[in-house]
């Protein structure tokens, strides 16, 4: 059988893609996730050409001739313009440049000028509840989005299966596409003058590591909770490194909670790092802690693994799905028991390396070139489906 992209190959496709909803001021990985999905796609499909929406300052680095950048609509620092050009402006815009699909991420615009829309999903908070407009936008824009999309992605089979829940069936295809790795990047070789980048960014010899935006449902507190039952000695030996931007006072949070654990001079908050740096930031690190709440993938394991960091991570069900046997897995409500694996990881060097070697071959598992195979051939089938 011919692979579907090799199928219409000739045939020229524009596709619109807006990334207004990221907030240029607060870099997530949405960021990279979509400058690679690009860049992939660009060298596995020279017939496709991009319509990028960004804001006036919002960061785009893939230039190529295929790639038309609009930066007529705000971006997600200026939320209430930003939604009314995603949802009556930006269709409208890319239809009259020529483009067969949009691709957003978490609604359909409230008017599509006629354009099958692609609606990628990487958040359940909508199934949290919550109160206030943003909770609500989010409930009525999902469930808006999962009647009309003409095709929903998502990054994990969990996450599907949260979509069906009380669903008795979902009108709209679903495709799981995996996130990808930049392997180029996130590997486990050192690279020159690491351990002056490391210095640089204030890092010490050896760390255990927490490597997120301090939102709430990341659970800062619980990570420091159990890095705090370590034995003095294995925390003078491996001080506590927390990477990441603050989010609704999540940093004070956190900081209160070293103090109140008694590990404040043990703890140090990096805030967030040039992403350059990530990768030497993984390799020094003797461990990466996660205690969050829910996760639709976990980008930062994936991360972790490639660089030979042994994840400790909270047992959920995507984390398990993302990580196999290649992670530590705790309830980080149990700070005892959390602390105890923790402590293993740092004291035990066989343990340590058996984590790294399993970690290594998990992450080969995730490309951003099938990340763009998988999610090309899908958005052309749900056009072809549509003629």
């Amino acid at each position: 059988m011919v692979p579907a992209q090799e199928t219409s190959a000739a045939v020229p496709v524009t596709l619109a893609l807006s990334i207004l909803c990221e907030n240029p001021l607060r870099r997530t990985g949405l960021t990279t996730l979509f400058h690679e999905f690009v860049a992939h796609a660009l060298r596995q499909y020279p017939e496709v050409s991009w319509l990028v929406f960004a804001g006036p300052n919002q960061p785009w680095e893939v230039a190529d001739e295929r790639v038309a950048v609009v930066r007529e609509f705000p971006a997600n620092d200026q939320r209430g313009a930003r939604l009314w050009a995603d949802h009556f402006c930006v269709a409208a815009s890319a239809q009259a440049r020529g483009a067969a699909a949009l691709l957003t991420v978490g609604f359909v615009p409230l008017r599509t000028a006629g354009l099958p829309v692609v609606m990628h999903l990487f958040s359940l908070h909508h199934l949290h509840g919550g109160v206030g407009s943003g909770a609500w936008y989010r409930r009525w824009a999902v469930a808006r989005g999962l009647r009309r999309a003409a095709l929903v992605i998502v990054n994990s089979h969990w996450t599907r299966t949260q979509l069906g829940a009380g669903r008795s069936a979902m009108r709209t295809p679903v495709l799981v596409s995996y996130e990808g790795l930049q392997h180029e990047r996130f590997r486990p070789e050192a690279e020159v003058g690491e351990a002056a980048v490391r210095a640089r960014v204030g890092l010490p010899p050896e760390y255990v590591l927490w490597v997120s935006n301090f939102y709430d449902y990341k659970r800062a507190p619980l990570a420091i909770a159990a890095y705090a039952r370590l034995a003095p000695e294995v925390r003078e030996r491996f001080p506590l490194v927390l990477v990441g931007g603050d989010w609704a006072g999540g940093r004070a949070a956190a900081e209160a909670a070293a103090r109140a654990a008694g590990v404040e001079r043990a703890t140090r908050f990096l805030g967030w790092v040039d992403d350059a740096a990530l990768p030497a930031i993984y390799r020094g690190a003797r461990a990466h802690v996660l205690a969050t709440r829910e996760e639709t993938f976990g980008r930062s394991v994936v991360e972790a693994m490639a660089c030979g960091c042994p994840c400790v991570l909270q047992d959920l069900p995507v984390l398990r799905e993302v990580a196999a046997d290649a992670a530590v897995w705790v309830n980080f409500s149990d700070t005892a028991d959390a602390g105890v694996a923790l402590q293993r990881v740092c004291t035990d060097d066989l343990h340590a390396e058996r984590l790294r070697v399993a970690g290594l071959r998990r992450a080969r598992a995730f490309s951003f070139e099938t990340l763009a195979r998988e999610r090309l051939t899908a958005v052309r089938e749900a056009l072809a489906s549509r003629r």
